[in-house]
């Protein structure tokens, strides 16, 4: 009667024939830190797009008349990896706060997503620029991936289910 698992399914059947079930693993607490943050902060990036996306004037008046025109001036396509981009870092925070194991995929299909994005416009010979651009746009990436990284490590250590 040798059931030494460390955590599985054992397949041992235990007193009134039941399976042994797994022990539930404590959630750290620098999970819930972690996931607010990063839930706020990719909430926000939602919050960006939605304004820029539905033209609206009050959010987009700081901006020069130039940077709203290529904005809303950009093809569907670049759009759309803007929204996998943001919505998919605020998923993947969702999934991190369940404890879900796809909080990597989406992370890192936010981080590609963004990579392409940002690529692609600061490679536009067209694309106005902005102050600080260039490092906002190196802020964001290495948030994103430091988020990837993190639910993979948190799935690794099967805190994520």
């Amino acid at each position: 009667m040798e059931c030494i698992t460390l955590g599985k399914l054992c397949g041992h059947k235990g007193r009134g024939g039941q399976f042994m079930s797994e022990p539930t693993l404590k959630t750290p607490w620098h999970l819930w830190v972690v996931g607010g943050l990063s839930l706020l902060w990719n909430a926000f990036g939602c919050y960006d797009f939605s304004m820029t996306a539905t033209n609206n004037a009050a959010y987009l008046e700081p901006y020069p008349q130039e940077i709203r025109d290529y904005w809303l001036n950009m093809p569907v396509w670049v759009w759309a990896i803007w929204a996998i981009g943001v919505f998919g870092s605020l998923l993947g925070s969702i999934a991190l706060l369940l404890r879900r194991k796809f909080a990597y995929p989406l992370f890192a299909a936010s981080f590609l997503a963004a990579l392409i994005s940002m690529g692609r416009s600061l490679t536009d010979k067209d694309a106005p620029t902005m102050e600080g651009q260039m490092m906002m746009s190196l802020v964001i990436l290495a948030i994103i991936a430091l988020l990837a990284l993190y639910a993979r490590w948190l799935s690794r250590r099967d805190v994520l289910r």
